[in-house]
């Protein structure tokens, strides 16, 4: 499913138009990545958790030349289901 079948659906689903459908999607994802952004966790209930995770610093392999590089440290955002979603 992509964007605009999500969209498509969420207007069925709630008698919504379209218009207003993305209006309510877009708001909702942009709040969940301002919070993530931010270095917080969002917490939906039966669906899952968003949150900031922090890689250290590791050696790898460009497996091209095989010689070992020094892989950054970096911040990536993680998602972990709910029991819901979990279950299936």
């Amino acid at each position: 499913m992509n964007k605009s079948e999500l969209i498509d659906a969420i207007a069925q689903e709630s008698g919504l138009s379209k218009v207003d459908a993305k209006k309510a999607l877009d708001a909702t994802l942009n709040a969940i990545a301002g919070e993530v952004k931010g270095g917080g966790k969002v917490v939906l209930v039966g669906f899952g958790t968003f949150s900031v995770s922090e890689r250290s610093a590791r050696k790898g392999i460009n497996p091209r030349t095989k010689q070992t590089i020094e892989i950054p440290a970096k911040k990536t955002t993680k998602f972990k289901p709910g029991a819901d979603l979990a279950s299936l």
